[in-house]
């Protein structure tokens, strides 16, 4: 996909209808969050507080519409990266804050999307999706281990399925620098 080129004539401001617009065609294009909005239509509206009071009446509009709910967004991004990616739990919580979800309603959709999911077995999955054998020496072994923390599972998980593996106990602790980095993390 080529790199669309930069207009040496600045765009014009949006009023609020068109705001509207183009917000509802980039909620069309893909399911955001608010935050993500209101970024993306700043970037068009009106600077000062003209633009940001047409941008808060788009948003609002829009959430009466219930085309923009940051509950729902939560719950179907937590759904879609357990069933379909096979993520863990941490790896979904970080990825909704990045995206700007509050925190209540990232524990709401990924307790409830994680509740009684066995962790070992999702992370057997995702090895399984991404089509990871058995490490055939420690470098490997540790780029396994670093790539399921990357996932969001946990160290000691990774660690049981490296056990399972019969990988020896030196190589395992030779990984305690990524538990460091995973509590680092949080």
């Amino acid at each position: 996909m080529p790199f669309a080129r930069k207009s040496a004539k600045p765009r014009a401001p949006l009023d609020e209808a068109a705001l509207f617009d183009y917000a509802v065609k980039a909620l069309g294009r893909r399911m955001r969050t608010e935050a993500e909005l209101r970024r993306i239509l700043q970037g068009r509206a009106a600077a000062g507080e003209s633009g940001e009071t047409a941008v808060n009446a788009v948003v609002r509009k829009l959430k009466e519409m219930h085309y923009l709910n940051d509950a729902a967004f939560a719950e179907t991004y937590a759904r879609l990266r357990h069933e379909n990616d096979k993520l863990g739990a941490r790896r979904v919580r970080r990825d909704l804050e990045q995206k700007g979800i509050h925190a209540g309603l990232i524990s709401e959709a990924v307790d409830a999307r994680y509740a009684g999911a066995d962790e070992e077995k999702l992370a057997r999955e995702h090895l399984e999706r991404r089509h990871i054998q058995k490490p055939e020496d420690e470098r490997e072994m540790a780029r396994i281990a670093r790539r399921l923390v990357a996932a969001g599972f946990s160290t000691g998980t990774v660690y049981k399925i490296l056990r399972q593996w019969d990988v020896p106990e030196e190589a395992l602790t030779a990984l305690d620098s990524l538990d460091e980095e995973s509590s680092s993390g949080e």
